[in-house]
């Protein structure tokens, strides 16, 4: 074996890169060197025989592995929400390579002072930090912000590498009391969050459009409703008098996420569209969740499936300053190959999704590392037939169903 475990995967049909300002590229091939992507579009035959492991991609499209940008993560790889261990590893099978905590507010006797939301945030940030299910990448503690925070708590919280914060489930008598502490956590440099619709648990308010403009977050979280929606009128408002990244999830309102999509085409702001699930919550768990709703954006909302496909990747990756998310030389080798599924009535991944089904995903690769090829287990086969051309490691990557 080489110095560097090399990843090479070929007769790709479809290179799909996240990025809006290039959604599609041509090209056939993709070489990861260890947890970076290497090249991108063609490589010689030097270049791929030098590699560990060869996939044969059999014309599927390839793209960056799906980014959940609101996963409420707790400890371990288990919700007690749905008293349910492995479901971040099941998710990897639904294409989603990275989760974004979303805070871990279902964390069984959740603290509400200063002291216990600091010590439940960075708890949960050093839980992760070599903790990777199914070889998903969780960035997880965020911190829920509550009365009595103070400036220093987020640069305390920022040394411990705590980047998020969120708005929405602290004992606040107001919304509209969050805004300074919104404020002080990006002073700190954190990213900034806030619940945007109805209530979504016991003891939760509703959050509409003047106390999240009010606040100006980084991200309203689940514009669409989590699951309920805001009113009509809110929306074209956060769009139109706001720079506010718009985070649209599974678990949420479809026809307000179509809205939403609309009304930043329309503003020509489309790299504030940001896709999620909002799970797991009382709408349950959802390995499948993004790919649905970037199914619902290309089939219902007429949205090209590679700007959709972006909107679950490269705007995330913006938005939280990941370095995964796109296809390109030096971003991090999480990649995924979609196709058909077998028996369906199309023929490729993006007709698929026009077509308002699901993909089937063929192969994840996170950190240059094949996490299974040839079928995932919460999808139909593929069409293609996806996989190994060549390996030499003691490994065939089959999914274990």
């Amino acid at each position: 074996m080489s110095a560097l475990f090399q990843t090479a995967i070929v007769n790709i049909g479809t290179i799909i890169t996240g990025d809006l300002a290039e959604p599609v590229i041509a090209g056939d091939t993709i070489i990861c060197r260890d947890s970076s992507i290497a090249i991108v579009g063609t490589a010689s035959a030097a270049d791929v025989e030098a590699c560990d492991v060869i996939i044969d991609a059999a014309g599927a499209v390839a793209c960056p592995g799906l980014i959940d940008s609101h996963v409420h993560i707790t400890f371990g790889d288990y919700t007690p929400r749905q008293k349910t261990v492995g479901f971040l590893e099941s998710y990897t099978h639904g294409g989603i390579t990275t989760a974004i905590s979303a805070s871990e507010v279902h964390v069984p006797g959740r603290p509400g002072d200063p002291a216990g939301v600091k010590a439940l945030a960075i708890a949960a940030r050093k839980c992760f930090e070599h903790f990777r299910p199914g070889g998903m990448r969780v960035h997880a503690g965020a911190v829920i912000l509550e009365p009595g925070l103070t400036r220093e708590d987020f640069d305390e919280l920022a040394r411990n590498c705590v980047r998020l914060a969120k708005a929405g489930f602290g004992a606040f008598a107001s919304p509209y009391d969050y805004a300074p502490f919104v404020r002080m956590a990006r002073e700190s440099g954190m990213i900034t969050m806030a619940h945007t619709g109805g209530s979504s648990i016991p003891g939760s308010s509703g959050i509409w459009a003047d106390p999240v403009l009010a606040m100006n977050p980084d991200v309203s979280f689940h514009v669409n409703g989590g699951p309920v929606a805001m009113p009509d009128a809110d929306f074209p408002r956060l769009v139109n008098e706001s720079a506010i990244a718009l985070q649209i999830c599974t678990a949420g309102n479809l026809r307000t996420a179509l809205l939403v999509a609309r009304l930043l085409e329309e503003k020509e702001a489309l790299e504030r569209l940001l896709v999620a699930t909002d799970t797991p919550t009382g709408s349950g768990i959802m390995p499948l969740g993004i790919l649905y709703t970037v199914s619902h954006l290309a089939s219902l909302g007429g949205m090209a499936p590679e700007i959709a496909i972006a909107a679950a990747t490269g705007n995330n990756a913006r938005v939280y300053g990941l370095n995964s998310g796109i296809v390109a030389r030096g971003r991090d080798a999480d990649i995924i190959l979609l196709d058909a599924c077998a028996g369906g009535a199309t023929g490729d991944a993006l007709s698929a999704l026009r077509n308002g089904d699901i993909a089937a995903v063929g192969a994840v690769i996170t950190d240059g590392r094949p996490r299974f090829v040839g079928r995932s287990r919460n999808t139909p086969a593929p069409t293609r037939s996806i996989r190994v051309a060549r390996t030499t490691v003691m490994n065939d990557f089959a999914a274990h169903h």
